[in-house]
């Protein structure tokens, strides 16, 4: 009997081994699939990882350049000055100012300069707390800096119109040479604030203002600060309290006789 049923028998196993290969197939299949993706957000977390440490080593190599600009300054400037990081900005608004790590401690005062790593004008310190700053930036409707064209010694007021922030005015300049693009502009050193020869920018374009025998100059600023991320404190105490008490004292002195 079982000779008659060894055919019946062999069917059934037959069946039941390839019921049993495709369940294996597919268990299988589900297997390399899942240690698939295992490997695939593993190669994912390995690529993260390594573009954050690209990301970083970049990162260290600006942050040694800066540094390096700074030494460079320090060592090569005419000026007493003193270092800080730039911790915070606020430059969305027209009153614009930005927070520096450095403070009375370190002999900021009111009124001192404020320059970037290449010596470029960034603004003038506001408030003074012990351990920090707040300097108002070129960037503000209220700055003001007296300039001049380097290279022909015609000087106007630089000021920021409250619109691009990559181009400033500078108006007042009277139309006795012809002002050009790419010229260099510099501090002119006839405020009270800004000693001569500090970079403020470049010509961009001239126009002739309307009525007057002047030119308004739009100037690209030499020192971006949207970009900045170190500042230098000019440690050079502010004439303007002097130049005042100067004017006052003339306009109120009697007449010698």
């Amino acid at each position: 009997m079982f000779a008659q049923n060894q055919p019946l028998v062999r069917g059934v196993r037959a069946e039941a081994l390839e019921a049993t290969a495709r369940l294996e197939g597919t268990f299988a299949w589900i297997g390399n699939y899942l240690r698939a993706l295992d490997e695939n957000q593993r190669l994912r977390a390995e690529n993260i990882a390594l573009a954050g440490e690209v990301a970083r080593s970049r990162e260290a190599r600006a942050e040694n350049t800066r540094l390096q600009a700074m030494l460079g300054l320090r060592d090569t400037t005419r000026f007493e000055v003193e270092p800080a990081r730039i911790i915070s900005k606020e430059l969305s608004g027209q009153q614009n100012l930005f927070t520096i790590s450095a403070g009375s401690r370190d002999s900021v005062e009111t009124g001192m300069p404020v320059i970037d790593e290449r010596g470029a004008v960034l603004g003038r310190v506001a408030l003074v707390s012990s351990a920090h700053a707040r300097v108002t930036p070129y960037l503000n409707a209220d700055f003001r800096v007296a300039g001049k064209v380097q290279s022909l010694d015609a000087e106007g007021i630089v000021r920021w119109t409250g619109g691009r922030r990559d181009r400033l005015l500078m108006e007042h300049v009277v139309q006795t040479q012809p002002v050009l693009p790419g010229q260099r502009v510099v501090t002119s050193g006839s405020s009270g604030y800004f000693p001569p020869g500090l970079a403020i920018g470049y010509v961009d374009s001239v126009m002739t203002a309307p009525g007057r025998n002047e030119y308004d100059v739009q100037v690209a600023p030499a020192g971006p600060v949207s970009e900045a991320r170190f500042a230098f404190v000019i440690l050079s105490a502010p004439r303007l309290d002097e130049e005042r008490q100067g004017r006052a004292g003339a306009a109120g002195a009697l007449p010698q006789p």
